[in-house]
């Protein structure tokens, strides 16, 4: 697989204090977006060059719940948890292009790929890998796990006209995408398998893992965090 960066995953309290921390950030706000009926949830999006855009997501509190667990872990005590600290960036999503089909690389590696589940909003479809439990990708090996937003979701859009060509560029550019993981070594071992590890670059760290983005504006490189 080779794969490319889709886009970058802001966890959110709620909408206004997720827009806030990006435009507060880079100068620019994420506006637009919508509902996911499906998953709970709704966001606000920003485009960027090179074909990326930054999400922001939220619990969406006026709507139903699921029947499902929310993705990006938003329904898990660990992310409730962090989220009382205010809006981080979480998670980023790796896009699969034809000629390669998500659906059939999932079904051809269960044990490897979280089921691929269709999505749409207004005009978009498309279809991410998301856990039964709801939980952030990890990559298993001998009975040690390595995620926690750094190994990404896989996302196929089934139009031609996704959000990182769709959405208004703005003057802002992902320079670096950066981890920092007690296990880099076992978390490598998924990225490589994916076609991602030349996506991101993971570090050896002690301490709670760690993913950050380094992206150019009209002020300088400023870190998104």
């Amino acid at each position: 697989m080779k794969l490319a960066i889709d886009h970058l995953v802001i966890a959110a309290p709620d909408l206004a204090s997720g827009t806030g921390y990006v435009a507060g950030l880079l100068g620019i706000a994420p506006s637009g977006g919508g509902a996911h009926p499906r998953m709970g949830t709704h966001n606000r999006v920003l485009g960027m060059a090179g074909g990326i855009y930054l999400e922001v997501i939220a619990i969406d509190p006026n709507a139903e719940p699921p029947s499902r667990p929310r993705w990006f872990g938003l329904d898990q005590p660990a992310m409730r948890a962090r989220l009382e600290q205010g809006p981080f960036l979480a998670h980023w999503a790796a896009r699969v292009e034809a000629p390669l089909d998500l659906t059939r690389m999932q079904a051809e590696h269960p044990d490897r790929l979280a089921p691929a589940i269709p999505m749409s909003r207004g005009d978009l479809r498309w279809r991410l890998t998301v856990p039964d439990d709801g939980s952030l990708p990890a990559w298993r090996e001998a009975g040690h796990a390595a995620g926690d937003g750094l190994l990404p979701t896989l996302i196929q859009w089934d139009v031609p006209d996704y959000p990182g060509l769709s959405l208004p560029r703005q003057d802002l550019a992902l320079v670096q995408l950066l981890g920092s993981h007690p296990q880099a070594g076992l978390l490598r071992q998924g990225l490589t398998w994916l076609g991602a590890d030349h996506l991101i670059h993971v570090e050896q760290a002690d301490g709670p893992p760690r993913l950050s983005a380094r992206i150019e504006t009209a002020q300088g490189v400023k870190v998104l965090a």
